[in-house]
């Protein structure tokens, strides 16, 4: 958020105050002058109605665009904190790949959701509420005294009927109505996480012909949103009753209380409707917590949300571990080696690998090999700081750093500072980013400027002919995930390790996808550069790109050896 914009948001906040304010005293003049047309008409006097008819109409024509600009001013200040919250979390959630621990080490349920809606629903919710309190306060001072003024008994009753009423709601309604509605948010975003991986795996779910499965899942999800939303509004109904019956009587309450003091002429018919007015303004102010209590909860469960995501972050990930779990130890420094590494699962009940010590010296290449399941990825997460279960020391090049974010500015206005990693991993299935072509060649850095032919030529030169003859390809946008096999997002892969070209890469499996053909390909360009890579894979024709071997054997238990024919 720029400089100005907190001083923009503070200052509609106080207009919105100036207006609740300004609301309040036109509520009680429209208040005194109903009671006056009805005392007027009461009386017969022709002057004296049309004299308040006047001031009315004249109370109506200042009010409407004063309340209409106070809705407008409230979404506005919605919109900035939203703003600012979204920045917040995003920031939480992209740091130290936070987002990456919440999906695997977390029982956090769908933190996009988190992020996407419990925040607007927080930020819409509180302000409303806030303006509510506010309006409800100065509406309690301001028609307290005419209630006062008017009957002293009615101005008491008020009170004992308020708090009676809070009372009976928050007991009779309160806790379940929040756990339901908790648990209510969860189940939608279950339901919606089932359609979204329907979406994103639809070809493999059409090759096996797992509509039936896939049916039967969604309809499982939905049926416990069904059953939740069933129970919530069965407490609806309950909660509603009684606000209804709660609510509606007030329009009777005032003039039983004062008829007779008006049917004795004691009052003039005029004050039934100015006290009715003022009891039902009072009894809103007083009884909050029974009118808006469905929201409440909501808001509730939003609050609830954000704060276990928030909690989880902020102590789950980055507070020291305690002093009985052992946790590897990483160095950052121009070479990459291992120090008695023991590398165990995060529960720390399986041993994969038992004091294991190498260093990779530059220009040398080493392939990590072993049965599927014996750790073999798990060791490039522990190189990438994703594991830390076990002991030992791991010495890398320094990587990509993430940026500490201004929480003040939007994510589209910073300028992150570029910083090309010494360290580069190639996943087994390359992630493709939303955007064009160039910015899936030059990502994580798709800001970075590359002529047109140096990236034409990579694509070339990793067997992406189809794509290079395309006219304007490079600036087109489109799902390439979709759009481009798994074997064509491989080699895609290999021309931004071409292009990046740092001092280390790290390549899970990144051709198993491709023939023989295209493997020598890639790897004979590899061969060709400066980097120094570790390679994960299975197939024994990789053996000749490489110096060194590293076999997983299963138990803790590797055979690191030198490959003679490379």
């Amino acid at each position: 958020m720029s400089d100005d914009k907190p001083l923009r948001a503070y200052a509609l906040l106080i207009l919105l105050f100036c207006l609740s304010l300004l609301g309040t005293g036109l509520l009680i003049a429209v208040s005194i002058f109903l009671g006056e047309m009805e005392s007027s008409l009461a009386a017969a006097d022709k002057n004296r109605f049309f004299q308040a008819v006047g001031i009315f109409l004249g109370v109506l024509f200042i009010g409407v665009p004063i309340i209409s600009l106070k809705v407008y001013i409230q979404g506005k200040l919605s919109l900035f904190w939203r703003q600012w919250l979204t920045d917040y979390f995003l920031n939480q959630y992209l740091y130290q790949q936070n987002f990456y621990h919440l999906t695997v080490y977390s029982e956090i349920d769908n933190p996009d959701q988190r992020i996407a809606e419990d925040i607007q629903n927080f930020t819409q919710q509180c302000l409303y509420f806030a303006l509510v309190i506010s309006d409800s306060i100065l509406q309690l001072i301001g028609f307290s005294g005419l209630l006062w003024g008017i009957s002293q008994p009615l101005m008491v009753f008020l009170i004992v009927y308020a708090i009676a009423g809070t009372v009976v709601t928050t007991i009779a309604f309160g806790r379940i109505l929040v756990s339901i509605n908790f648990e209510q948010l969860k189940r939608e975003a279950d339901f919606r996480y089932g359609l979204i991986r329907i979406r994103d795996n639809a070809e493999a779910i059409a090759f096996y012909q797992g509509e039936v499965v896939e049916s039967q899942e969604l309809w499982q999800r939905f049926g416990r949103v069904f059953s939740n939303f069933t129970r919530l509004i069965r407490w609806q109904l309950g909660l509603d009753l009684f606000q209804n019956s709660y609510q509606y009587i007030t329009f009777l309450l005032p003039t039983l209380v004062l008829a007779p003091q008006i049917l004795s002429g004691e009052l003039e018919i005029g004050v039934s409707a100015q006290a009715g007015v003022a009891f039902r303004s009072i009894l809103i102010a007083l009884g909050l917590i029974v009118s808006q209590f469905e929201q409440l909860s909501a808001l509730a469960a939003a609050v609830t949300r954000l704060d276990e995501l928030q909690t989880t972050i902020h102590i789950g990930f980055h507070q020291p571990p305690a002093a009985s779990k052992i946790v590897l130890n990483w160095v950052e420094d121009a070479c990459l080696s291992f120090q008695n590494v023991t590398l165990q699962t995060p529960d720390y009940q399986t041993v994969l690998v038992q004091d294991l010590s190498f260093t990779l010296a530059v220009g040398e290449s080493l392939l990590i090999t072993g049965k599927s399941g014996v750790g073999k990825t798990s060791l490039l997460r522990a190189l990438a700081g994703l594991w830390d279960a076990g002991s030992g020391t791991i010495t890398h090049p320094e990587r990509r750093r993430s940026p500490s974010f201004a929480l003040a500015e939007p994510l589209a206005e910073k300028r992150l500072e570029e910083k090309t990693s010494r360290l580069l991993f190639l996943p087994q299935r390359p992630y493709m980013v939303l955007g064009s072509l160039r910015q899936q060649l030059l990502y994580p850095h798709s800001d970075r400027v590359v002529a047109n032919d140096e990236l034409l030529q990579v694509l070339q030169q990793v067997n992406l002919t189809n794509l290079v003859e395309r006219t304007g390809v490079l600036d087109a946008v489109e799902d390439w995930g979709r759009v481009l096999s798994v074997g064509e997002q491989q080699r895609l892969a290999f021309a931004r390790l071409l292009l990046q070209s740092p001092q280390y890469a790290i390549l899970d499996e990144a051709t198993s996808a491709l023939d023989e053909n295209n493997q020598t390909l890639l790897y004979g360009l590899l061969q060709k550069t400066d980097i120094t890579y570790i390679s994960v894979g299975h197939r024994s024709s990789l053996r000749s790109f490489h110096r060194w071997m590293l076999e997983l054997q299963g138990g803790g238990s590797f055979m690191l050896s030198l490959i003679e024919d490379a």
